[in-house]
């Protein structure tokens, strides 16, 4: 799944050779954190969240089928 939301990332910011996620897990619950450049922060949010709330409810869709459940977190 990192590499699922390291694609997507990379996609939509500005600088994708800053973008950085760490994956960990413990159990059921995965928590993948995202790093990107400064200006692109708002590319990845977006308009009132909604970018950012879509990649969410990828992650909850597909964590469902694989019996887990991802976290996002944005790390400034």
């Amino acid at each position: 799944m990192k590499s699922a939301v390291e694609k997507i990332m990379k996609a939509l910011v500005a600088n994708p050779d800053v973008v950085v996620v760490d994956e960990t897990a413990d159990g059921k619950n995965v928590h993948l954190e995202v790093r990107v450049g400064e200006g692109d922060m708002g590319r990845i949010i977006g308009r009132e969240g909604r970018t950012v709330k879509a990649i969410r409810s990828l992650l909850f869709f597909a964590g469902q089928k694989q019996g887990k459940r991802f976290h996002l977190d944005i790390v400034d």
